[in-house]
């Protein structure tokens, strides 16, 4: 039994599936956390500005900056435990809400009828991030802010490619 789990490169893999690749969103998702941090020791900072001769206002900056901290801290841990796992068989998005919650959607590669990627003009372009479209029969499944998703569109392509290869060789070995 715990030969079976050391093999596990992952919670939820099953037999036989091969991890393909895992990626995540970009840095800038979580531009938000950064703005806070900065808004936060921006206001902080302000009545010592005002006042430059009274130094128990540093306590208050002190106090904002640890407070966007804390903001900034909890974008991280939504941004770092969000990312996308894709294995010969399927795409298990696992996306974190909250520092309890979490949702788990996955996607057969078989059912994966179109892929298409856009990059949002020039930031897009500058720092390699831009959304990717998954299309299926029952909807889309549309990931926002993904870094480099030009590489990440080929090697879903290629993905989706061996699971239809793969699936097609497993329907001729059941006609013979």
């Amino acid at each position: 039994m715990t030969g079976q789990l050391k093999d596990k490169q992952f919670d939820g893999q099953r037999d036989g599936e091969q991890l393909l690749f895992v990626f995540r969103r970009h840095i800038i998702a979580m531009r938000k956390g950064f703005y806070l941090l900065l808004g936060s020791m921006a206001f902080g900072s302000l009545p010592f500005l005002i006042w430059q001769d009274n130094l128990n206002l540093l306590w208050l900056f002190l106090g904002s900056f640890v407070f966007g901290l804390v903001l900034f801290s909890y974008h991280f841990l939504m941004w770092f435990y969000t990312y996308y796992i894709v294995t010969d068989q399927r795409i298990r998005q696992i996306t974190q809400h909250g520092f309890f919650g979490k949702d788990v959607i996955e996607l057969k590669l078989s059912k994966i009828q179109n892929i298409s990627y856009n990059i949002p003009g020039f930031s897009g372009e500058m720092f390699k991030f831009g959304t990717i479209i998954i299309q299926t029969f029952v909807g889309d499944l549309v990931i926002k802010n993904v870094e480099h998703p030009d590489d990440v569109y080929n090697k879903l392509q290629d993905a989706v490619e061996l699971s239809a290869k793969k699936e097609g060789d497993n329907e001729k070995s059941i006609e013979s």
